[in-house]
């Protein structure tokens, strides 16, 4: 524990900021790799129904990821201030009242998108045409929703407990895992969507296997204690995490927008074009979600620290390094965009010209 008080106080400020970005980002990186490879299975193996069948579907579980951000990065923000103060009793104690409030809280959103399933398919902008796909989909994403829950709240405390290593390996493990059921799944079972849904649930259990190592290990602090319900830090919980439930929650209604809108307008052409764009724009999200992720326990500490000059410094080097990401992805975007489309195996025109123009569009974005 000493340790790393004298790691966080002392380090130079870009040397312990790669601390943390390089694997918060590599694993970061493998999360969106298998996202787009979870796409190019689906779109290859099922066709081009069963992506746009998937896209609309994700909004559920961008839903609970959000909830669960709302969550975890408020707890754990204040689970950084209380080992900056040196209180570890209370860093614990905030440990298990996020994790228990994450659990209720996300529970109740499933059960209530279970009793409604199909309704929210056509809410979410399914038609009669794709409608058996979502549905495949979404049936096995949302039985199992608590899996990507407790994957989700474990990994952003394990990260904040000085063990961004393991929530990288943790990432890596889950990808990979997911990346071969997916072609077991899809290709030698012939399960469709649902297959690539049930790969999605294991390769999160085999990883959350591997972040419970954290718990083993001599030098963790994180654990449960006794809990005794303490409104004040469920408020702190809320108020601090609710941006980033704000900015998770807002891409699943951006989604759910989109998705209705073109397919009233355009029809499953317009699906399909932007199945395809919000597959690379999540990809792209992934990596600025692994710069906040690799900023937030550091600038935490500090605050609990009151070594306040010296956070401003990580905030800027991330400010920088987020922007400096934003450019060179609307590059690869403007430049690559034919690729793109190429690697979902897409071969009808004006699904072609659609998504070129799309993916300009929302890359752009990634500046700002």
């Amino acid at each position: 524990m000493e340790n790393n008080h004298s790691i966080m106080q002392t380090m130079e400020p870009r040397r312990l900021f790669r601390k943390y970005l390089i694997p918060s980002l590599f694993g970061m990186m493998l999360m969106a790799i298998n996202i787009l490879i979870d796409g190019l299975f689906v779109s290859h193996g099922v066709g081009e129904k069963g992506l746009a069948g998937v896209n609309i579907a994700v909004p559920i579980y961008s839903v609970i990821l959000s909830v669960s951000l709302w969550i975890g990065m408020g707890g754990a923000t204040l689970y950084s201030i209380a080992l900056g103060q040196n209180n570890q009793h209370r860093a614990k104690d905030i440990f298990t009242h996020s994790l228990i409030l994450a659990i209720v809280t996300t529970g109740l959103i499933i059960v209530f998108s279970l009793l409604f399933e199909q309704r929210l398919a056509y809410l979410f902008g399914a038609n009669d045409s794709i409608i058996s796909y979502v549905d495949s989909y979404l049936h096995v994403i949302l039985l199992f929703g608590l899996v990507f829950v407790l994957e989700n709240i474990l990994s952003i405390f394990i990260r904040n407990d000085g063990n961004p290593t393991l929530a990288m390996v943790g990432l890596i493990v889950t990808s990979v895992v997911n990346i071969g059921l997916n072609y077991l799944f899809i290709f030698v079972f012939h399960w469709g969507v649902k297959g690539a849904a049930y790969a999605t649930v294991l390769g999160t259990i085999i990883g959350i296997f591997v972040l419970l190592t954290h718990f083993l290990t001599k030098k963790k602090q994180l654990g449960f204690v006794r809990m005794k319900l303490d409104f004040s830090i469920l408020r702190n919980i809320f108020s601090i995490g609710f941006p980033s439930f704000i900015v998770e929650g807002s891409a699943a209604v951006m989604t759910v927008a989109f998705n209705v809108t073109f397919s009233q307008y355009v029809g499953e052409i317009g699906i399909v074009a932007y199945a395809v764009v919000n597959y690379m724009h999540t990809v792209f999200i992934m990596l600025f979600i692994g710069v906040g992720a690799a900023l937030q326990p550091i600038t935490s500490y500090h605050y609990g620290a009151k070594l306040y000059q010296r956070m401003k410094q990580f905030i800027r080097i991330a400010l920088i390094t987020g922007f400096g990401l934003g450019v060179a992805i609307f590059m690869v975007g403007l430049t690559g965009k034919g690729m793109i489309i190429d690697l979902f195996g897409i071969e009808i025109p004006e699904i072609i010209d659609y998504t070129k123009m799309g993916i300009v569009y929302f890359l752009l974005g990634t500046c700002f």
